[in-house]
């Protein structure tokens, strides 16, 4: 279900698609991130790292009367804090969605799929 916005020339209706792609594009600016995850199940313990056209995949939207949430499944870099990696995403997403699409954020969930190493990459 599109987030619909109403202004003084008429109504403006955002797919759930375009709120993952932006949200995926501004979570991959932080620092400490390598990528976006799967949102399938782990399989024998691996995150499958999604490559740039398929960040979306790793976004889940959720719209029930017009309160935007958003699921992120990430993987971070070794050696990060994930605390500030996972903060840090939060906030880039939430400022990037307002700034960008005027559409505020009720909740943003940070489910951490799996940690990278250089030598993984």
């Amino acid at each position: 279900m599109p987030v619909e916005m109403n202004t003084p020339l008429g109504k403006i209706d955002v797919s759930e698609e375009v709120i993952a792609r932006i949200a995926g594009g501004a979570a991959m600016e932080v620092f400490g991130l390598v990528g976006m995850a799967s949102r399938k199940a782990l399989k024998d313990g691996i995150a499958e790292l999604l490559k740039k056209d398929n960040l979306s995949k790793g976004v889940v939207v959720r719209n029930e009367n017009n309160d935007v949430s958003l699921d992120l499944h990430i993987i971070v870099s070794y050696g990060t804090k994930i605390s500030e990696v996972a903060g840090n995403v939060q906030s880039r997403v939430r400022y990037t969605l307002e700034q960008t699409l005027g559409v505020e954020v009720s909740a943003i969930n940070i489910y951490v799929q799996g940690v990278r190493t250089d030598r993984e990459l």
